[in-house]
């Protein structure tokens, strides 16, 4: 989502271009040393994936793929660590020399920016642009992206960014050096707002419209060289970035080549043989049937595999009838045979059942089932009970949003074959994938239910794994993460009281507990938590996969003349 999430929310990318959830990582376990290796200076390193990113906007775009995608072209004050550090959920300086100096009482934060930051065309990165880039996330038409800004940042409400009310009231620039950002309420994990994707730097003016649908403006160490949409992205190096003041990325390739439309099948089956440029090509997951191909020594030698950030779901309309009906929707939860999903999703080497919102991987993750049943196969009996005291012993019928890829749709129809047995009509509504997350995140557009992902937009703490998708005060007409569009004051509370929680660990513990709140009112059914399985070519080095965001900004070849 986030990523958003990625994007918002949203959410998970298609499993053909999955390499982050909405905009973290974490571990990764490798099997083989080769993808782990320093890499040299030099080459082109290839992306292979099936849909295109959902838009180099970063105000707009908030994915697992893309997000991933950002690290190389954009900067913020702060950045999530490199993929290889210690503690790669860990949020550091970026454009900024210090994280954030936050008053007394935590409603002011201040920034200082580095010296020596430039745009692509060589004019300096000072606060004024800083200022303007975020902003532009209060955008209404432009602003679909990551909502933690608007969330924190203090802003009237008939604010609408700076082409429609100019400069933003809740960011001070007091000289070309300094931020100084104004809270709604304290909140102490404001360092890693200001890594999020949105969180970038724009010349002062531009971006209005559709400007950067087919363009941009890169701070980063790429610029773009190439754009055919749904084809094809060449990033080629920014030649006014200077490493010297960005600790974190690497940018060992002169080049990037993003190539777009490819059959998931098509992609495996290019990286296991291995030929001309695919040494140095990476992508997404491999495909669940291609797990059964990939057993050889060779291959497992190439093999790379990480733990799930990010949670597959459906969420359920609570404005649309029967939806709105705790017990329908808690039928839901009873009904759905997880292990089907399993199996339709690859197995349990790419996918474990899921029964909280919080993944096992994620800070603050309760284990609890309040729907179980035998070995997570569903238990149509006491749905049908549920549904009787409702009047709906005779089933009813509902519209179910998926992406246009076909593991989903396997997953879609698993779905459908669990809940004909407690008489439920489901009928599929198949979304384009680069179209898909703002499909969903726009409420008057959104059918019953949802299928969609959710990885947290920063995995140190829970805070943004829970509360998007239920805080009644972030449904928006555009970009809404709530897709249940569920509004409980009882809810809103909750989550006010644990953000204002100054102990980080006492918070993660209070947000299981909230998560466990959450499905009993049932908003949305948990489905599946979706590992990562990668094959990256044989000449790929630095390579530090996450099912939730792999760092492509630390990668490189081990030898560029090859290919």
């Amino acid at each position: 989502m986030a990523t958003r999430t990625t994007r918002a929310a949203v959410a998970v990318a298609a499993a053909a271009l999955l390499l982050t959830a909405c905009t973290n990582g974490g571990s990764d376990e490798a099997a083989g040393g080769s993808s782990t290796d320093t890499p040299a200076v030099g080459g082109t390193v290839h992306m292979l994936q099936n849909a295109d990113f959902s838009y180099l906007d970063p105000a707009r775009g908030f994915d697992g793929g893309v997000n991933a995608f950002y690290r190389l072209v954009y900067r913020g004050l702060t950045m999530q660590a490199a993929g290889d550090a210690e503690d790669p959920n860990a949020i550091v300086p970026d454009m900024a020399e210090s994280l954030g100096t936050a008053s007394e009482d935590g409603l002011t934060w201040t920034y200082t920016l580095k010296d020596g930051l430039k745009f692509d065309n060589g004019d300096p990165i000072t606060s004024a642009e800083v200022a303007f880039g975020i902003s532009r996330a209060w955008d209404p038409e432009i602003g679909i992206g990551s909502p933690w800004l608007k969330n924190t940042v203090e802003a009237p409400e008939d604010y609408l960014g700076p082409y429609q009310s100019g400069e933003h009231p809740g960011i001070e620039t007091p000289d070309e050096g300094t931020l100084v950002f104004h809270l709604k309420t304290p909140f102490p994990e404001f360092d890693n707002v200001l890594a999020q994707p949105n969180a970038v730097p724009f010349p002062v003016g531009s971006g209005a419209g559709d400007e950067f649908i087919n363009d941009i403006v890169a701070s980063g160490p790429y610029t773009l060289d190439t754009y055919t949409p749904g084809s094809l992205i060449k990033l080629v190096r920014n030649e006014h970035w200077d490493a010297e003041t960005d600790e974190v990325r690497k940018a060992y390739p002169d080049a990037w080549e993003f190539e777009i439309g490819l059959d998931g099948a098509t992609i495996d089956e290019r990286l296991m043989a291995g030929q001309g440029s695919d040494v140095n090509a990476i992508s997404g997951r491999i495909q669940a049937a291609t797990l059964a191909r990939v057993q050889t020594p060779e291959l497992q030698d190439r093999l790379v595999t990480s733990p799930a950030y990010c949670t597959t779901y459906m969420g359920m309309n609570t404005t649309k009838a029967p939806f709105d009906q705790v017990e329908v929707r808690q039928a839901m939860n009873w009904a759905i045979d997880r292990t089907s999903l399993q199996t339709a999703s690859g197995g349990n080497q790419l996918a474990d059942p899921a029964t909280t919102i919080i993944p096992e991987a994620v800070s603050g993750h309760k284990d609890f089932d309040l729907y179980p049943s035998d070995d997570y196969s569903g238990d149509p009996e006491k749905a049908l009970e549920l549904l009787a005291e409702v009047g709906l012993e005779d089933g009813f019928s509902f519209t179910l949003d998926i992406r246009s890829q076909p593991i989903m749709q396997a997953q879609a129809e698993s779905i459908q074959q669990s809940l004909a047995a407690v008489n439920v009509d489901v009928k599929l509504n198949v979304i384009d994938t680069s179209t898909y997350y703002e499909t969903i995140g726009t409420p008057s557009q959104q059918s019953d239910a949802a299928i969609t992902g959710w990885c947290p937009d920063w995995a140190s703490s829970a805070s943004t794994m829970v509360p998007p998708l239920v805080d009644g005060r972030l449904i928006t007409d555009k970009g809404n993460t709530n897709l249940a569009q569920i509004d409980d004051e009882a809810v809103n509370a909750r989550i006010d009281e644990i953000k204002a929680m100054t102990d980080i660990a006492a918070a993660n513990t209070a947000w299981g507990e909230f998560d466990e709140e959450v499905m009993a009112l049932a908003p949305m059914a948990p489905l599946l938590w979706e590992k990562g399985v990668f094959l990256p070519g044989e000449n790929i080095a630095g390579y530090h996969p996450s099912s939730n965001m792999t760092d492509l900004a630390i990668i490189g070849l081990r030898d560029p003349s090859q290919g």
